[in-house]
């Protein structure tokens, strides 16, 4: 673990030594400040929050300023870990000039450290140009949630020769365009290895086996907090939400049989202020009635 502040050459440093990277997302304060207490190299604002956070059925309905929100939240908790904002759907597809002002935003008024977009060969050109606006960009390939309809959902992806094939291609255009590090999500564990070996950048996984540089998880499903589904590649750590719904019906219970508040969680008055003020009442009363 690294002790002082997470920089890009950091991360690039940690593949060379060997040293596996560990990522989570996060989307508000409490998150950010337990991750960064909690050790980690990374953390990523995602677009995950759609469905975790927002309830939205899909990352498409992302905004920009959703994004910028949640990365100022999780900015004031998260001070030494490297943290990534997720480009949003449509904020760096029409064009290399919308994704460097897009990229900038984040930086600017959300203040990550870097930024992060799905794509590989077709979007090269686009990370080259963010990267020489001077931001640093995390690559995503694989499965790329923002376009898994057109993948046919969120599937495994490169199964056979050629289609692994392509996102050894998409790796390493990623690289030659600038990247520091690149996220592969989805694919089997052998293609993950051949990827993270066929780069000098860190390749950190999410569903792509061990022999990876990194690891990142959404931490909402590693914690049990997300109740739809549970990803194949999730482990689940611990899971809180049943917690947390029995915490919330005992309050419940205690509310309506006047257990809760006790007096313990209570403020007291002293009986000469209280006699004081029944007496003022009382005078009030009777000028009102007079």
């Amino acid at each position: 673990m690294i002790d002082s502040k997470v920089g890009i050459l950091d991360i690039l440093q940690a593949k060379k030594e060997g040293r596996k990277l560990v990522m989570v997302t996060a989307y508000d304060y409490p998150f950010g400040s337990m991750a960064d207490e909690a050790g980690v190299d990374m953390v990523l604002v995602g677009d995950s929050l759609a469905m975790v956070v927002l309830g939205l059925n899909s990352t498409v309905q992302v905004t920009l300023e959703m994004i910028i929100h949640h990365i100022k939240a999780v900015r004031r908790g998260c001070k030494r870990p490297l943290v990534v904002g997720d480009m949003p759907f449509m904020s760096y597809n029409t064009g290399i000039r919308d994704a460097i002002i897009n990229a900038g935003r984040l930086m600017k008024e959300g203040g990550c450290d870097a930024i992060k977009l799905e794509g590989g060969v077709d979007f090269a050109l686009v990370v080259e140009a963010i990267v020489k606006a001077g931001i640093p960009v995390q690559g995503h390939i694989g499965l790329t949630p923002q376009t898994a309809g057109a993948l046919g959902g969120f599937k495994m992806q490169g199964k056979d020769a050629a289609a692994a094939r392509k996102i050894i291609d998409d790796a390493k255009a990623l690289e030659a365009a600038g990247a520091f590090s690149i996220v592969v999500e989805a694919v089997p564990a052998p293609l993950g290895r051949l990827i993270a070996g066929s780069v000098a950048v860190p390749v950190i996984g999410i569903g792509a086996g061990v022999d990876v540089d990194g690891q990142v998880l959404v931490t909402h499903d590693m914690v049990g907090l997300f109740d739809r589904f549970v990803p194949k590649f999730v482990k689940q750590y611990t899971n809180i939400r049943p917690t947390i719904i029995e915490a919330i019906r005992t309050y419940g219970d205690e509310v309506r049989s006047s257990a809760f508040p006790t007096l313990k969680y209570s403020f007291g008055m002293s009986d000469e202020a209280q006699t004081e003020l029944r007496r003022s009442l009382a005078n009030q009363d009777g000028q009102v009635n007079g």
